[in-house]
C-alpha cells in the first residue's frame, strides 16, 4: 500500500476511535430522574446529600439563581435571572450541597453561551425560561446527573405532589442561615384556573403552572428562580416548571408560579441538536378539580370531550427484560421476573407473592398467620435490591386480603388500592389454568430468602426442573429437583415457560414442610395452582391471557407509552452505530500492526 493510502486510513482509524470514545446515548431517557440516594417522603427540610442531583447554583460572585443539569452539557433555568446574556464571571456548579464550606462531590464550570426564550416577557413573566451551555461537559456521579423533563401533552391536576428545591430566603427577606445547605419544600399543584383567581385573571397563562398550600407556609422564595420544580412518575423524577414568580413567599392563596416545561419541549429540542435531554410525559389520573373552580371574569372551562380510548390489551407471562436459558443464583438486573412482588409489613420484607392480574397479587396463606388485616400490608412491584436504589419500583397499598380455605396447603389473593402501571418492569404471570408441565420442563423459583443475595439482598433465581412426583403423584401435584428455600421466600412463584409465555405452576412455601418435601430427598413436592381454580375464579374474576404470537409484546410498545422524541428508536441506532464503527476500527488496526 503507498504512503497517501496508508496515511489516510490511519486518519480514519483515529477518527473512529476517538468516535467511539466519545460517543454518547442519543437521549438521556436511561439516566434522567433516578437518583440512588433519593428517598424523599416528608418537606420542608435540609436536603440530604445527593437526593438531587440535577440541582445546579449560578454564581456571579455568589449564588444568585438556580438550574438543574439536563443533559452533559446543559442546564434549564429561568430567563429573569438573564437581564443580560453576557457569561462573564458565570459559573454553575454541580453535585453542591452547601453554599459555605466545602463540597466533595461537586464540579464546576463556566458558560459559552446563554439562550433567553425569545418570546419571554419580563413585564408578565411569560415564557420564562432559559439554557445555558456549560463549557465542557460533566461526568455524571451519584451526586451528579440529569432531571427528566416533561414531554408535551404532560398533565399535572390540581393536588399533584410536587418537589422545589433551591437556596434561596427561607421567607420574606430572610436569608438561609449557615452553612447555607440545599433546601426542599413539598408542595402541591394548584390548577391555573384557581391560580388565575389568586393573581387576577389572565396574569397565570398556559405556559405557567402553579404549586402552594391554600394556608401557606411553603413555597419558593428569592434566590430559589430557575430551580427545579419536580414530580414523581414510575419510580422516575420529572421536571415540571422552573422556579418563577410568587406574590411574597408563602403567602396563603398565592402560590408560586412556575413556567411550565412541558410548553418548551419543541424549543429545547431545536436548541440542543445533539445528545437529546429525557421527556417523559407525566400522566395524572381521574378528573382535575381545578375544572370547577369560577371566579368573576373566568372563562369557563373547555367543554370539549376528549375522543374515547379503547384500553390496550392485558397480557400475562410476558417479560421482555428476561431470556433465561441456563441456571444462575441471583438476578443481575431489573425486569427479569417482572411479576415478582414484595409483600412488605410495617416497611419489611414478610414474603414473596406475584402479579396475576391488574390489581391482584397471589402468595402464600402462611403469610398472612399473624396478621390478615389489609392495612398493615403494603405491596412493591418492580423490586430488584431490598436494600438499594429500585429505579422501576412502586409502592401499592391492600385493600383486602382473601385466604383460600382448604384442607392442607393454602394461598392468599391480595387486592390492591390501585392498578399499577405495567411496564417492562411490572407485568402479569399466567396462572396454571388446567395446563401440565411434562417431566423434564425447566422452570424456575424466585424470592427474597433471608441471607441471600448480599448486603443489598438481591432477589435470588434458582432453576430447576420437572420430575415424576412417584409415590406422591397426584393431579394436583407438581415435583421438581430440589433447591433450597429459606424464610422470606415463601408466597413466591414455582414458574415455566410454555409457548413463549410464563406461567405460575405452584406458590412456594416454606412453613408447611408437609407440602414441599417428599419421601425422597432429591425432588420436592408441591400443591399445584390448579387446585384453587375455583377458589381463585372466584376472588379475582377475569385473568390476562397469554400473548398471542401475533401480537406485539410489551417491550415493543413500553417506551412509546412513556417518552416522547423516539427514544427507543435511538437506544437502536446507538448500538448498530458502535458495532458498526468497531468493525471498520478493528479492520484499520492491522495497518498499525
Amino acid at each position: 500500500m503507498d504512503f497517501p493510502v496508508m496515511a489516510l486510513c490511519k486518519v480514519i482509524c483515529v477518527a473512529t476511535l476517538l468516535t467511539l470514545l466519545t460517543q454518547d446515548s442519543l437521549s438521556q431517557i436511561d439516566v434522567c430522574g433516578r437518583p440512588a440516594l433519593n428517598t424523599r417522603i416528608v418537606g420542608g427540610q435540609v436536603a440530604p446529600e445527593g437526593s438531587w442531583p440535577w440541582q445546579a447554583s449560578l454564581h456571579r460572585f455568589g449564588h444568585f439563581c438556580g438550574g438543574s443539569l439536563i443533559n452533559r452539557e446543559w442546564v434549564l433555568t429561568a430567563a429573569h435571572c438573564f437581564p443580560s446574556t453576557s457569561t462573564a464571571n458565570l459559573i454553575v456548579y454541580l453535585g453542591r450541597q452547601r453554599q459555605e464550606g466545602s463540597n466533595i462531590n461537586e464540579m464546576s464550570r463556566t458558560v459559552t453561551q446563554i439562550i433567553n426564550h425569545p418570546d419571554y416577557n419580563s413585564e408578565t413573566s411569560d415564557n420564562d425560561i432559559s439554557l445555558l451551555k456549560l463549557s465542557s461537559p460533566v461526568t455524571f456521579t451519584n451526586y451528579i446527573l440529569p432531571v427528566c423533563l416533561a414531554a408535551s401533552g404532560s398533565t399535572f391536576n390540581a393536588g399533584t405532589d410536587s418537589w422545589v428545591t433551591g437556596w434561596g430566603n427561607i421567607g420574606s427577606g430572610v436569608p438561609l442561615p449557615s452553612p447555607q445547605n440545599l433546601m426542599e419544600v413539598e408542595v402541591p399543584i394548584v390548577g391555573n384556573r384557581q391560580c388565575n383567581c389568586d393573581y387576577g385573571v389572565g396574569v397565570i397563562t398556559d405556559n405557567m403552572i402553579c404549586a402552594g398550600l391554600r394556608s401557606g407556609g411553603r413555597d419558593s422564595c428569592q434566590g430559589d428562580s430557575g430551580g427545579p420544580q419536580v414530580s414523581k412518575q414510575d419510580g422516575r423524577w420529572i421536571q415540571e416548571g422552573v422556579v418563577s414568580f410568587g406574590r411574597g413567599c408563602a403567602l396563603p392563596n398565592f402560590p408560586g408560579v412556575y413556567a411550565r416545561v412541558s410548553r418548551y419541549e419543541s424549543w429545547i429540542k431545536s436548541q440542543i441538536t445533539s445528545n437529546q435531554p429525557g421527556f417523559v410525559r407525566f400522566t395524572s389520573s381521574g378528573t382535575d378539580s381545578d375544572l370547577s373552580v369560577t371566579c368573576p371574569g373566568l372563562p369557563p372551562p373547555p367543554t370539549t370531550v376528549p375522543p374515547a380510548t379503547t384500553a390496550k390489551p392485558v397480557f400475562c407471562g410476558q417479560a421482555p427484560m428476561n431470556s433465561r436459558i441456563l441456571g444462575g443464583s441471583s438476578v443481575a438486573s431489573a425486569g427479569i421476573w417482572p411479576w415478582m412482588a414484595s409483600l412488605q409489613k410495617n416497611g419489611s420484607h414478610m414474603c414473596g407473592g406475584t402479579l396475576v392480574a391488574e390489581e391482584f397479587v397471589l402468595s402464600n396463606a402462611n403469610c398472612f398467620s399473624s396478621s390478615s388485616t389489609a392495612s398493615a400490608w403494603t405491596v412493591v412491584l418492580g423490586r430488584l435490591k431490598q436494600n438499594g436504589s429500585n429505579p422501576f419500583e412502586v409502592t401499592l397499598n391492600v385493600t383486602n386480603i382473601t385466604l383460600s380455605n382448604l384442607t392442607g396447603f393454602n394461598i392468599a389473593v391480595l387486592r390492591l388500592e390501585t392498578k399499577p402501571t405495567l411496564s417492562d418492569y411490572i407485568q402479569p404471570v399466567c396462572l396454571n389454568n388446567g395446563r401440565t408441565f411434562s417431566v423434564g420442563t425447566t422452570c424456575w423459583a424466585a424470592g427474597w430468602g433471608a441471607g441471600r443475595g448480599g448486603e443489598e439482598q438481591v432477589l435470588q433465581e434458582f432453576q430447576t426442573s420437572v420430575v415424576n412426583c412417584g409415590n406422591a403423584s397426584s393431579s394436583e401435584s407438581i415435583c421438581t429437583g430440589s433447591f433450597t428455600l429459606e424464610q422470606g421466600d415463601s408466597g413466591g412463584p414455582l414458574m415455566c415457560k410454555l409457548d413463549g409465555s410464563w406461567f405460575q405452576a405452584a406458590v412456594l412455601s416454606t412453613a408447611d414442610s408437609t407440602n414441599q418435601t417428599s419421601s425422597r430427598e432429591d425432588i420436592m413436592t408441591f400443591t399445584g395452582l390448579t387446585r384453587f381454580q375455583n377458589f381463585l375464579s372466584r376472588t379475582v374474576g377475569t385473568f390476562p391471557s397469554p400473548n398471542s404470537p401475533t401480537m406485539s409484546t410489551p417491550a415493543a410498545t413500553n417506551m412509546s407509552n412513556t417518552t416522547s422524541g423516539g427514544g427507543a428508536a435511538h437506544a437502536h441506532s446507538s448500538s448498530s452505530f458502535f458495532f458498526f464503527h468497531l468493525l471498520i476500527f478493528s479492520v484499520c488496526l492491522q495497518l498499525f500492526i
